[in-house]
């Protein structure tokens, strides 16, 4: 099988295509013949070398979409079109950027759907992580205004148009101008062009402030959310788009306003599970919800897809086809 292979950190070229050994049938884990999958800001992490435990060569990826090529036990039939994600993919063992993958049986979710592959292989990773953050997360529920710190992220995207469904008013961030109408065409009812500090220009929409944030690009602008956040209100950090992993001399006491909370979203496999993919998936069908696509890519053109991710050229979910 062709995968794209990483054997050191680096930039973008560091992955190449090679030829591997399809990987063997396991009990208790299901092999899938990868048809597509999206790219996700942690592969980028990983392939610059700040992940740990991750040891190379590796074939990175945290999610893949495709067909059952074996399943052991029986559960599965092959063909069955299936995703998967999360569960130390990509990580402890090899991920989705491959033509075949194998992964623990208890990550896999049969799905029944028509869409193009360059669509469905947008959705489990991007999905699971906007619901959950919204749900587990931050609790969401209708009434609740929402800051969206990093809104033309995919997951941004894609939190903003199930906020709106759910009821919540939504102020979505850009460092873009000209992105303003895309934010308000996938649920944002308020744009606020992000200049690193936005607390007060967030008050003035909100004078109380937000009683939630979705903080996607992560501790650059975590202490400014937290001052546009309303008493009782929650910060759940998600993402960390703005490639810094810590805050450095960091004072709770000084830095947390009194009554707001904080708090993070990472999911896992059993979050990935329990994200109701296939409901999204039919309202997709069904034209109710436009997800939030960015280009499409081949296998071949892997470190092509890595430098758009990381120059921020995308404007919606990468996918690769294998």
């Amino acid at each position: 099988m062709k995968a794209a292979v990483i054997r050191v950190p680096g930039a973008p070229g560091v992955l190449k295509i090679e030829d591997r050994e399809i990987p063997d049938s396991r009990d208790g884990w299901v092999r899938i013949r990868v048809k597509a999958f999206g790219l996700n800001r942690s592969e980028l992490f990983t392939r610059q070398g700040h992940s740990p435990n991750v040891s190379f060569p590796r074939i990175l990826g945290i999610e893949a979409v495709g067909k059952v090529d074996d399943d052991p036990s029986g559960r599965l039939a092959k063909g069955q079109i299936v995703a998967t994600a999360m569960g130390g993919m990509g990580r402890i063992f090899d991920g989705g950027y491959a033509e075949y993958t194998s992964v623990p049986a208890s990550q896999v979710m049969p799905l029944t759907t028509s869409l193009d592959w360059r669509v469905l292989g947008a959705l489990p990773e991007m999905v699971q992580t906007a619901h959950g953050a919204l749900n587990t997360g931050l609790g969401l529920k209708a009434g609740d205004s929402l800051l969206i710190r990093g809104g033309t992220t995919s997951v941004g995207l894609t939190a903003a148009g199930l906020a709106k469904m759910a009821g919540a008013e939504v102020i979505a961030t850009t460092r873009k101008p000209d992105r303003t109408d895309m934010l308000k065409a996938n649920g944002a009812d308020h744009v606020v062009i992000d200049t690193g500090e936005i607390a007060d220009a967030v008050r003035a929409i909100k004078p109380g402030g937000v009683s939630k944030v979705l903080e996607l690009v992560g501790t650059m602008t975590l202490l400014d959310s937290l001052q546009a956040t309303g008493i009782h209100g929650t910060v759940a950090m998600v993402g960390m788009v703005g490639n810094a992993w810590e805050l450095e001399r960091f004072s709770p006491m000084g830095s947390i306003p009194t009554g707001v909370n904080l708090t993070t979203y990472a999911g896992g496999s059993e979050d990935f599970i329990a994200t109701p993919l296939q409901a999204f998936i039919d309202k997709v069908e069904s034209g109710e919800i436009k997800p939030p696509l960015g280009p499409v890519f081949t296998l071949g053109q892997i470190a092509q897809a890595h430098e758009t991710m990381e120059n921020d050229r995308a404007g919606g979910k990468i996918v690769v086809l294998t």
